[in-house]
């Protein structure tokens, strides 16, 4: 079959290539075959990907049993639990979009035949996602795993327990010595955050999308079956070679929409929405805001996951894995199961071939039992939010705040506040500035909402932000509003103690201020001076789009 890379490996013209590639061990029969990018997010910076180095020589034996050549190359990861509330965590959505240009690169410059991209931490995923989109080249997404629980005193403990016993700990409702214990023993290994955060939460959507072959993502990292895992992708990844099976002819509309579904289904983070969005416009798939809200509204809630659940995410490996959800969405209707994936089955092939359910299992409930009829996302908008913002309504079961308004320029004041115990039942937190431009960054709030809610405040108050949310969080807390604050939107006119009404009811974020009133102050409102005048970031805030576009440092098409 004719072959891409053969423009850079085949030839008379191209012995000078084949010399350097013979210089770290590739022999001509190497390179007659299919070569494979096997773009890595090892890094030894967090627990996440920490173990993408050992999988990747499973993954390269699965391509080499399959006829193919691996070529392994690196990229970036940054960790949103490590930087997570200092100026480190504005480079986490900043490298989504660096991720999917490194990876792109790569396979444009060496021309290869296909690509696995090996991801964990959270903007791995979307990033790869992206970048296949873009190069539409043969390609799948293989996730590395979860982490297995923390243990102590016989409960399971995530990082979500730890950022709210910080809380708890300056509350005083815990000791210096029980956050400590708790520090310990949260993160017992190498895998991503384990509950259905951010990360796990990518997985199940690149399974349900097609980009994953279903039954690999559930595995955690540190199982012993996940090298099997990983020497399977080899054969998968040559069959869609063989069949130039592309990744947009996978991510077509009707398979967003089912990745969506699992999103509300699974009770997931709302960075999906984010992901997501950015994800459709690399596919070039007509996808909006709303379009989010339309398909949690009509899709059950069933995994029963923290942060607001029971379980963690290695109990869904052991309740069958992410195809009993896509087997539950498919009974009831809630999918598309005409949709091709990656393996060049469709979306209900894969289902009925995956499917191993764990009898008895609690962790997802059937359709006649869900946790709640409607899934966990809801868009609001509203004359605080016109382009619209998210809350996840997962263990939330007020539906509406009213209260005033408590105005913060950045997070760190916010924190500041909570952790000082000057924040009161029926307060309503704006952290502003902290949007894709204004922070830059789009900077997670998991240090505050963890705050809040081990201070004992999560049922009182409500959060609201132009920056965005770790998986991790819960309570009553609004990300993503649109515009944000450095682009001179609404939230920029917010003072102290000004009346807002949220109202999950109506889908409705008002600021009770006349608009006149409004109007006269982003009259007098003045853009801040960019907090970086050179270097990435500078660049980011020259280029980036609004969240309620999914952040994309390119025009939106």
């Amino acid at each position: 079959m004719p072959l891409r890379s053969y423009t850079i490996t085949q030839g008379r013209d191209r012995a000078p290539a084949r010399s350097m590639l013979k210089a770290v061990g590739f022999t001509d029969e190497d390179l007659r075959k299919p070569i494979i990018g096997i773009a890595n997010t090892w890094i030894e910076t967090m627990p996440c990907n920490f173990n993408l180095r050992e999988l990747a020589v499973s993954v390269k034996q699965g391509i080499r049993e399959a006829g193919g050549t691996p070529m392994e190359f690196n990229t970036i990861a940054i960790s949103d639990g490590v930087t997570m509330g200092t100026e480190g965590m504005k480079a986490s959505l900043v490298s989504r979009d660096l991720i999917a240009d490194s990876i792109e690169l790569t396979a444009r410059g060496y021309m290869f035949d296909g690509v696995i991209a090996l991801v964990a931490c959270d903007k791995t995923i979307p990033g790869a996602a992206m970048a296949l989109l873009r190069l539409n080249v043969p390609g799948l997404v293989l996730y590395g795993g979860t982490i297995m629980p923390g243990k102590l005193n016989g409960v399971d403990l995530t990082v979500q327990d730890v950022f709210e016993a910080v809380g708890a700990n300056a509350a005083g409702r815990i000791s210096d010595e029980q956050l400590m214990a708790i520090e310990n023993a949260a993160c017992p290994g190498a895998g991503a955050c384990g509950g259905q955060y951010t990360a796990n939460t990518m997985a199940t959507v690149m399974e349900l999308i097609g980009l994953s072959p279903f039954g690999t993502a559930a595995v955690p990292q540190v199982d012993t079956r996940k090298a099997d895992v990983c020497r399977s992708v080899g054969k998968w990844m040559m069959q869609a070679v063989k069949n130039d099976l592309k990744p947009r002819d996978i991510c077509t509309r009707a398979a967003f929409d089912n990745a969506i579904a699992s999103v509300a289904a699974s009770g997931g983070s709302t960075n999906a929405v984010l992901h997501l969005l950015a994800m459709a416009q690399e596919a070039g798939v007509d996808l909006k805001i709303d379009d989010f809200q339309a398909i949690s509204k009509r899709t059950p809630l069933l995994a029963d996951l923290k942060p607001a659940g029971k379980y963690v995410a290695a109990d869904v490996d052991r309740a069958g894995g992410i195809p009993v959800i896509a087997k539950r969405l498919l009974e009831g209707g809630y999918v598309d199961g005409s949709c091709i994936t990656v393996t060049g089955r469709t979306f209900a092939e894969e289902t009925a071939a995956a499917v191993k359910e764990t009898p008895g299992q609690e962790v997802i409930r059937p359709l006649s039992n869900p946790i709640k009829k409607s899934g966990g996302l809801v868009i609001l908008r509203g004359s605080l939010a016109p382009e619209g913002c998210v809350i996840k309504v997962t263990g939330v079961e007020r539906k509406s705040q009213r209260g005033p308004a408590r105005v913060f320029n950045c997070e760190e004041d916010a924190m500041s506040a909570v952790t000082g115990g000057k924040i009161k039942a029926g307060d309503v937190l704006v952290i502003r500035y902290e949007g894709p431009r204004g922070g830059p960054g789009m900077r997670e709030m998991l240090g505050v909402t963890g705050a809040i809610v081990g201070a004992g405040l999560s049922e009182d108050v409500a959060l609201l932000t132009d920056g965005r949310f770790s998986g991790a969080t819960r309570g009553f807390m609004v990300g993503h509003v649109s515009p944000e604050a450095a682009s001179g939107g609404p939230i920029a006119a917010v003072e102290e103690g000004d009346m807002v009404n949220i109202d999950i009811a109506n889908s409705t974020i008002d600021l009770e201020v006349p608009a006149a009133e409004v109007a006269r102050r982003l009259g007098n409102w003045k853009a801040p001076a960019p907090r970086y005048e050179t270097g990435v970031f500078a660049k980011y805030v020259a280029m980036v789009s609004s969240s309620s576009e999914g952040a994309v440092t390119f025009r939106p098409r």
